[in-house]
Protein backbone atom coordinates (compact mmCIF):
# COMPACT_ATOMS: atom_id res chain seq x y z
CA UNK A 1 0.00 0.00 0.00
CA UNK A 2 1.25 3.09 -0.45
CA UNK A 3 0.33 7.03 0.93
CA UNK A 4 1.52 9.67 -1.24
CA UNK A 5 2.20 13.19 0.34
CA UNK A 6 2.04 15.68 -2.23
CA UNK A 7 2.73 19.56 -2.71
CA UNK A 8 0.94 21.56 -3.91
CA UNK A 9 2.03 22.67 -7.43
CA UNK A 10 3.13 26.41 -8.49
CA UNK A 11 0.97 28.52 -7.92
CA UNK A 12 0.65 32.58 -8.62
CA UNK A 13 2.75 34.57 -6.61
CA UNK A 14 1.47 35.84 -3.00
CA UNK A 15 3.26 39.46 -3.36
CA UNK A 16 0.77 39.82 -6.37
CA UNK A 17 -2.58 38.05 -4.80
CA UNK A 18 -4.16 40.40 -2.90
CA UNK A 19 -7.44 38.46 -2.34
CA UNK A 20 -7.02 35.62 0.75
CA UNK A 21 -4.42 33.41 0.52
CA UNK A 22 -6.52 30.38 0.46
CA UNK A 23 -8.44 31.51 -2.91
CA UNK A 24 -4.80 31.52 -4.57
CA UNK A 25 -4.90 29.69 -7.43
CA UNK A 26 -2.42 27.62 -9.30
CA UNK A 27 -0.53 29.50 -12.35
CA UNK A 28 -0.24 28.25 -15.87
CA UNK A 29 2.77 25.90 -14.95
CA UNK A 30 1.15 24.40 -12.20
CA UNK A 31 -1.97 23.67 -14.09
CA UNK A 32 0.49 21.88 -16.22
CA UNK A 33 2.32 19.78 -13.05
CA UNK A 34 -1.14 19.31 -12.11
CA UNK A 35 -2.17 17.29 -15.37
CA UNK A 36 1.43 15.58 -15.17
CA UNK A 37 0.30 14.34 -11.43
CA UNK A 38 -3.21 13.06 -12.59
CA UNK A 39 -1.20 10.98 -15.28
CA UNK A 40 1.36 9.62 -13.07
CA UNK A 41 -0.92 8.61 -9.79
CA UNK A 42 -3.85 8.05 -12.27
CA UNK A 43 -2.44 4.45 -12.86
CA UNK A 44 -2.40 3.32 -8.86
CA UNK A 45 -5.41 1.35 -7.39
CA UNK A 46 -5.98 5.09 -5.14
CA UNK A 47 -8.56 4.16 -2.38
CA UNK A 48 -9.11 8.03 -1.49
CA UNK A 49 -8.09 11.57 -2.27
CA UNK A 50 -7.71 14.48 0.48
CA UNK A 51 -6.70 17.81 0.22
CA UNK A 52 -5.98 20.92 2.25
CA UNK A 53 -9.06 23.89 1.54
CA UNK A 54 -6.26 26.24 -0.19
CA UNK A 55 -7.52 26.57 -3.62
CA UNK A 56 -4.18 25.51 -4.70
CA UNK A 57 -4.00 22.07 -3.43
CA UNK A 58 -7.76 21.04 -4.60
CA UNK A 59 -6.74 22.74 -8.05
CA UNK A 60 -3.53 20.19 -7.63
CA UNK A 61 -5.20 16.83 -7.67
CA UNK A 62 -8.56 17.87 -8.97
CA UNK A 63 -7.33 16.49 -12.43
CA UNK A 64 -6.78 13.09 -10.61
CA UNK A 65 -9.88 13.32 -8.62
CA UNK A 66 -11.79 13.52 -12.28
CA UNK A 67 -9.93 11.01 -13.91
CA UNK A 68 -10.38 8.36 -10.85
CA UNK A 69 -14.28 9.65 -10.24
CA UNK A 70 -12.85 9.78 -6.40
CA UNK A 71 -14.65 12.40 -4.28
CA UNK A 72 -11.61 15.44 -2.91
CA UNK A 73 -12.15 15.09 0.50
CA UNK A 74 -10.78 18.28 2.28
CA UNK A 75 -8.97 17.78 5.54
CA UNK A 76 -8.10 20.89 7.99
CA UNK A 77 -4.71 18.77 9.42
CA UNK A 78 -3.05 19.40 5.52
CA UNK A 79 -3.95 23.07 5.40
CA UNK A 80 -1.19 25.64 5.16
CA UNK A 81 0.26 26.03 8.89
CA UNK A 82 -1.30 23.16 10.70
CA UNK A 83 0.77 21.52 12.65
CA UNK A 84 2.54 18.07 12.33
CA UNK A 85 1.62 15.92 14.51
CA UNK A 86 -1.86 16.63 13.14
CA UNK A 87 -1.04 15.37 9.51
CA UNK A 88 0.80 12.81 10.65
CA UNK A 89 -2.18 11.17 12.84
CA UNK A 90 -4.00 11.58 9.52
CA UNK A 91 -1.38 9.78 7.76
CA UNK A 92 -1.19 7.01 10.41
CA UNK A 93 -5.03 6.60 10.62
CA UNK A 94 -5.04 5.87 6.59
CA UNK A 95 -2.01 3.87 7.06
CA UNK A 96 -4.35 1.68 9.47
CA UNK A 97 -7.12 2.29 7.03
CA UNK A 98 -5.52 -0.66 4.13
CA UNK A 99 -6.37 1.87 1.15
CA UNK A 100 -3.97 3.63 -1.22
CA UNK A 101 -4.31 7.21 -1.21
CA UNK A 102 -3.15 10.80 -1.86
CA UNK A 103 -2.89 13.53 -0.03
CA UNK A 104 -2.32 16.91 -0.96
CA UNK A 105 -0.74 19.60 1.40
CA UNK A 106 1.99 22.54 1.50
CA UNK A 107 5.84 22.85 2.05
CA UNK A 108 5.39 23.35 5.76
CA UNK A 109 3.37 20.85 6.51
CA UNK A 110 4.90 18.06 4.50
CA UNK A 111 8.59 18.41 5.16
CA UNK A 112 7.04 18.27 9.22
CA UNK A 113 5.32 15.02 8.75
CA UNK A 114 8.78 13.52 7.42
CA UNK A 115 10.73 14.73 9.98
CA UNK A 116 8.49 12.75 12.36
CA UNK A 117 8.57 10.04 10.60
CA UNK A 118 12.23 9.34 10.45
CA UNK A 119 11.78 10.51 14.32
CA UNK A 120 10.52 7.08 14.65
CA UNK A 121 13.27 5.69 12.13
CA UNK A 122 11.63 5.46 9.10
CA UNK A 123 14.19 5.37 6.56
CA UNK A 124 13.97 7.71 3.38
CA UNK A 125 15.22 7.22 0.09
CA UNK A 126 15.75 10.69 -1.79
CA UNK A 127 17.08 14.18 -0.80
CA UNK A 128 15.04 15.92 1.65
CA UNK A 129 12.95 17.83 -0.53
CA UNK A 130 9.46 19.02 -0.91
CA UNK A 131 9.53 21.07 -4.20
CA UNK A 132 6.07 22.14 -5.73
CA UNK A 133 4.70 19.23 -7.53
CA UNK A 134 6.64 16.42 -5.93
CA UNK A 135 5.67 13.83 -3.68
CA UNK A 136 6.68 11.55 -1.08
CA UNK A 137 5.08 8.06 -1.06
CA UNK A 138 4.90 6.16 2.22
CA UNK A 139 5.49 2.45 1.67
CA UNK A 140 2.59 0.80 4.23
CA UNK A 141 3.32 -2.84 5.65
CA UNK A 142 0.51 -4.06 7.65
CA UNK A 143 -0.58 -0.62 8.57
CA UNK A 144 2.78 0.95 9.50
CA UNK A 145 4.59 3.16 7.38
CA UNK A 146 7.62 1.84 6.67
CA UNK A 147 9.62 3.75 3.91
CA UNK A 148 9.48 6.94 2.53
CA UNK A 149 10.67 7.83 -0.94
CA UNK A 150 11.13 11.39 -2.60
CA UNK A 151 9.66 11.50 -6.05
CA UNK A 152 10.41 14.83 -7.98
CA UNK A 153 7.85 15.29 -11.15
CA UNK A 154 10.09 14.51 -14.51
Amino acid sequence: MIISLVRHAKAASRRSWSEPDIDRPLDEKGHDQARTIAELLGRRPVGRLLSSPAVRCCQTVGPLAGRLGLPLELHDALAEGARGDRALELVDALAAGGADAVLCSHGDVIPEVIDRLTGRGVPLHGPRACAKGSMWDLDVRDGVIVAARYLPLP
